[in-house]
């Protein structure tokens, strides 16, 4: 039994925000998870951060209060957090006298979102994140599924969500029926389906996002995807709170490092993880660069057409 934690990065709106729409599954054994869970945690706490959501995103950025502080690097974590409150009330204030209700709204939301993490330099997020992906490349018993699109080489009108997510869908079904396959040619029971080759999805609680996908998942279960059958994948996903489940939050760590490499060729994030993507015969099935007509020379297309031995 398998679960897959899945999550996204970019907007998947055709000319929106962002070029690229990233969508990621990390597949955990589930005798596993409790382990896994277990030392997610262990690193968090060593940032200070026990019990904490790991939003890779706000995480990664630059805190710019941080660097108008003098001596910030020498304070200690209970200095730097009242540190950097006086200079964002101040930035509060200072939206607030100019009358700015958009700015004064995107400062606080940012404010909001990165308080638990402003006891830590830029660089001490950095590595961070740094050792959640190497503990995440340390996992091999776990499989990474992804779909990447490049949205400029979409047609109008691509629901762009659903067609990510019929792949996903159907790579992590193959990596199913694969497992079956080779417990059976093991010496296993022909006639019996062993529990540890079934899937279960977990994404976070979005009710808009949640909607969709119980829907499209549905809809799968009855007529198939495009590629396969799904009779793997049991029942619709479970949705929960990401800032309570670490794994939610690895599979965020995945999918922003995926996007950042596609849209800025940041590989140290990417690198990292990109080992976990699932190969078959050493070639990677488990991740596609969607470019449509497009002649794409990064590396994961040329290792999913089998040029590369890995990426």
């Amino acid at each position: 039994m398998y679960f897959c934690y899945l999550d996204e990065s970019g907007t998947p709106q055709l000319g929106a925000q962002t070029s690229h729409f990233i969508l990621i599954g990390l597949a955990i054994p589930a005798v596993a998870w409790h382990e896994k869970d277990k030392r997610v945690n262990a690193i968090k706490a060593r940032y200070s951060l026990k019990d904490v959501e790991v939003h890779t995103g706000f995480i990664a950025r630059r805190f710019f209060e941080q660097e108008h502080i003098t001596g910030f690097d020498n304070l200690d974590s209970l200095q730097r957090r009242a540190a950097v409150k006086t200079e964002r009330d101040k930035s509060l204030i200072k939206a607030a006298a100019t009358k700015s209700v958009d700015r004064l709204k995107a400062l606080k939301k940012a404010y909001a979102k990165t308080t638990d993490y402003v006891h830590l330099t830029h660089k001490q997020r950095r590595r961070l994140l740094c050792d959640l992906a190497d503990e995440i490349d340390s996992w091999n018993d776990v499989r990474l599924f992804g779909e990447a699109v490049d949205k400029t080489a979409v047609a109008p009108g691509t629901d762009v969500f659903e067609k990510s997510f019929e792949q996903l869908i159907s790579r992590f079904h193959t990596f199913l029926s694969k497992r079956e396959a080779e417990r059976i040619n093991r010496g296993g029971s022909t006639t019996a389906k062993s529990v540890e080759n079934y899937g279960l999805l977990i994404e976070d609680n979005n009710e808009t996002v949640a909607k969709n996908i119980t829907a499209l998942m549905r809809r799968f279960h009855i007529q198939g995807t495009l590629w396969a059958k799904v009779d793997r994948i049991i029942e619709t996903p479970l949705f929960v709170d990401s800032s309570l489940t670490s794994m939610v939050q690895m599979a965020d760590l995945c999918a922003y490092a995926t996007r950042r490499y596609f849209e800025h060729n940041e590989t140290d994030l990417f690198d990292r993880i990109a080992g976990r993507f699932d190969k078959a015969n050493q070639k990677v099935v488990g991740l596609r660069h969607y470019v449509g007509a497009k002649v794409c020379k990064c590396k994961v297309c040329a290792a999913h057409r089998g040029l590369m031995r890995k990426i």
